[in-house]
């Protein structure tokens, strides 16, 4: 007999890495569209319409199928008898509770996209950096939670990521020194 919940984990997976190899390069073309006037001058304009060209290819063909995917095999693996249980783990609600804040996350970005094709730019360049390294930490919080389950401690884990995300933010700081001198 064929074990389909191994095949939906599986694509569970598969699609959670698309989806955030597509927010990782979404806010990295944010990054450039808000830098172009700087890095470009006059020719800005012609940059920032390919950055809006790879933005709308990347975001509707790559992100928000990977997301709707990701959400559609995680469900059924979830409510699958094999696995259903979980839903009664503390570590699981905290998984999906930062689930929840990554949909937040992936429509702030839709939106600042819908923005930056108005011809709106609400961000610097740094915000938007900045901005990338919040899927960082995502990433980061919902792979550990889940690898480390009940062996993390809720006070040494919020203290971890707390002092992982002062060490990003530091050295994105340290990053925009280094691009000054």
């Amino acid at each position: 007999m064929v074990n389909w919940i191994g095949y939906t984990k599986a694509l569970h997976l598969i699609f959670m890495v698309s989806w955030f190899a597509g927010l990782f390069y979404m806010v990295r073309l944010f990054v450039y569209h808000a830098e172009s006037e700087k890095n470009h001058g006059e020719l800005a304009f012609v940059f920032q319409k390919q950055y809006l060209l790879m933005q709308s290819r990347l975001w509707y063909i790559i992100s928000w199928p990977s997301l709707v995917l990701t959400l559609l095999f995680g469900s059924i693996t979830l409510f699958s008898k094999q696995y259903y249980y979980l839903l009664h783990e503390p570590y699981m609600h905290v998984k999906l509770g930062f689930v929840f804040l990554l949909v937040i996350y992936h429509i702030i970005c839709h939106k600042i996209h819908l923005d930056q094709k108005k011809g709106v730019s609400l961000y610097t360049g740094i915000q938007m950096r900045v901005w990338n390294e919040v899927a960082t930490l995502f990433l980061v919080i919902i792979t550990f939670v889940i690898v480390l389950r009940d062996q993390l401690d809720g006070f040494y884990g919020t203290i971890g990521f707390i002092l992982f995300g002062i060490s990003l933010f530091l050295g994105i700081r340290l990053y925009k020194r280094l691009r000054k001198e």
